[in-house]
């Protein structure tokens, strides 16, 4: 066999030289492949000519077979990359543009981007529309701990442009357990400037805004303002009451997490499109006990991996209006015995935050 590979890398070296197309190139060692495997399959066992040339058609008709495997790879590939370019050329403005960074608003994608993108963009459901309502979404996530560790970092990753991160907490070493989004090296920090240099470091096209405090009445209207979506991943009841009332007020979708032990839920409250909103399923908070904190009650590591995908999930969803999202509905997963139900939620009409509204809109 050394003779015939000599032969072939002599032929690229003088195609090379010659300044012939890898193509060219390809062809002549492909023609030389098969006048090799001829010369096995016709000749006499023993004749010369195939005992220099292996004499077995066995290991070119294997290696034959791999580089086959290997262009029909390399071909869909790029068939992939170029079907993802010509479905985001529609929706990315005129042809050759440069996509601007960091969540800019613009309405075209870098090669690079578009590569990144390439497995949702030949998706039906989202495509390069999609994409694009993606690259323009503004997204307000309120917690960077065990549910908005995951959500960042899929927002992040699925391209949309403008995350705004709000957490008045730095991260301590409980939690790392669950809080993938931090390392270690970041105790001590504040979560949202920890959470920040992750996503910068998953996805440099996507803009983040930081906000070290905690959420207030006094902030929260003009901040949910800015923001096409809100997505709850808080660890208390005064937060997520505050957040369902100005989500209300300001007519923005909210999609709200929470954990338990080895429980999670997860819901899209919508009044203003016909949901209902948190108050209308939760019209007081628990007394106290009845639902303890993480850290009094414990919580599964990759629980909040889960939820927090799944709230994600309801984000890309409702951004790029795919499928049906969880508005009127709640979906509860239970990790410990492997079971995920779903149970209808409608509005109340004497709930004194949303007044029902999503019924006359339903």
């Amino acid at each position: 066999m050394l003779p015939v590979l000599v032969m072939a890398a002599a032929l690229w070296g003088i195609g090379a030289a010659m300044g012939a197309p890898r193509r060219q190139r390809w062809i002549m060692i492909a023609a030389l492949w098969a006048a090799v495997v001829a010369v096995q399959l016709l000749l006499p066992a023993g004749h010369p000519v195939r005992a220099a040339t292996g004499a077995s058609p066995a290991p070119w008709l294997l290696l034959g077979g791999f580089a086959a495997l290997v262009l029909a790879y390399a071909a869909g590939l790029q068939r992939l990359r170029e079907r993802a370019a010509a479905r985001a050329a529609p929706a990315a403005g005129p042809a050759g543009a440069v996509g601007e960074r960091a969540g800019s608003g613009g309405n075209s994608f870098s090669p690079a981007e578009l590569e990144r993108y390439a497995r949702h963009i030949v998706l039906r459901e989202i495509g390069g529309t999609g994409q694009k309502r993606l690259k323009r979404a503004r997204v307000l996530v309120i917690g960077a701990g065990g549910l908005g560790a995951p959500v960042l970092t899929y927002l992040a990753a699925a391209g949309v442009g403008t995350i705004g991160v709000i957490d008045d907490d730095v991260v301590e070493n409980s939690n790392l357990q669950r809080q993938v989004i931090h390392p270690e090296a970041a105790v001590g920090t504040p979560k949202v400037a920890s959470a920040q240099a992750a996503i910068m470091a998953q996805n440099p096209y996507v803009s983040v805004r930081p906000y070290e405090r905690r959420l207030t009445a006094e902030i929260a209207a003009d901040l949910f303002g800015d923001y096409d979506l809100v997505i709850d991943g808080s660890d208390n009841f005064d937060t997520r009451y505050l957040a369902n009332a100005t989500a209300v007020m300001k007519g923005k979708p909210l999609i709200s997490g929470a954990l338990s032990q080895w429980e999670g839920q997860v819901s899209l409250f919508d009044p203003a499109r016909g949901g209902p909103c948190y108050e209308c399923i939760f019209p007081e908070r628990p007394a106290p006990g009845l639902a303890p904190s993480c850290a009094e009650a414990g919580v599964l590591a990759p629980l909040p991996g889960v939820v927090g995908a799944m709230m994600a999930v309801e984000a890309v969803k409702v951004l790029t209006g795919a499928g049906a999202p969880l508005r009127g509905r709640m979906l509860i997963y239970d990790a410990l015995y492997a079971e995920t139900r779903g149970i209808a939620l409608a509005p109340r009409a004497d709930c004194p935050v949303c007044g029902g509204r999503g019924t006359a809109a339903g």
